[in-house]
């Protein structure tokens, strides 16, 4: 999978990393195992979202030991939707898949994403079966209705970070912090197709969870109003005659 950092490539591995040293060369390990096989050029963007745990220096030193492998830093702690976005950026491959980098999302299972990807436009993956706690899992449930029912949409499991996207999806997006949630109802928005496929998931093996049941409630509870607006004030016209 080794490549110039100069040279385009087929698939770019968006995962930002806020504090999770110890997952790291699990993870990349595990990435390449899975898309080695596919036979893709592919690159890895680790986007080190103002770690403090000595995250910052196990990146530094993962990009220069594996060429297809590199590091975007930030000055500070921006949020999961800046890291996402200063990814979506700079990935120069013409499929971007996005995952956690707690282990928590199974690498392997994006060969079946890329393969739904040959009739979407976007492959949201869901989690079958959620390796965490009861009041997570429930709260996890009725807030993915609640987002269904005011947004009018269907997404199952909004909360699963594992997602392929076909680039040109992403090149006009315009994302505002915590909307990395709506990513799926945004791009239908955009008339682009979107499915969604089961996927892996497992029990956190080292660090902490950066998101409790409550600190988020509010903000994403307002972030949905704005994406409920969004969808009911889109501009929405043929022209059938231009003289």
């Amino acid at each position: 999978m080794p490549r110039s950092r100069e040279v385009p490539v087929d698939l770019s591995i968006v995962v930002p990393v806020f504090n999770e040293r110890d997952n790291l060369m699990p993870l990349l390990a595990e990435i390449k195992r899975a898309v080695t096989p596919i036979g893709l050029s592919a690159e890895i963007v680790f986007v080190d979202d103002g770690s403090t745990d000595g995250s910052t220096e196990k990146i530094a030193a993962l990009c220069e030991a594996h060429a297809d492998t590199r590091c975007l830093r930030f000055r500070g702690n921006r949020g999961q939707t800046a890291a996402l976005d200063a990814g979506f950026k700079s990935a120069r491959g013409e499929v971007v898949v996005t995952l956690d980098s707690d282990l928590q999302n199974d690498p392997g299972d994006i060969p079946r994403l890329l393969e739904a990807l040959d009739e979407y436009d976007a492959v949201v993956g869901y989690r079958r079966e959620r390796k965490d706690g009861t009041l997570r899992r429930v709260s996890s449930r009725v807030a993915n209705r609640v987002r269904n029912v005011i947004s009018g949409d269907d997404i199952i499991d909004t909360g699963c970070s594992l997602k392929a996207f076909r680039r040109q999806t992403l090149a006009d997006l315009k994302l505002f912090t915590g909307m990395h949630r709506f990513l799926p109802t945004l791009l239908r928005i955009e008339g682009y197709r979107v499915t969604q496929v089961p996927v892996n998931h497992r029990p956190r093996r080292s660090g902490r969870s950066k998101y409790g049941v409550w600190n988020r409630a509010f903000r994403s509870f307002t972030d949905l109003l704005a994406v409920r607006w969004m969808k009911k004030r889109r501009l929405d016209y043929e022209v059938l005659r231009d003289l």
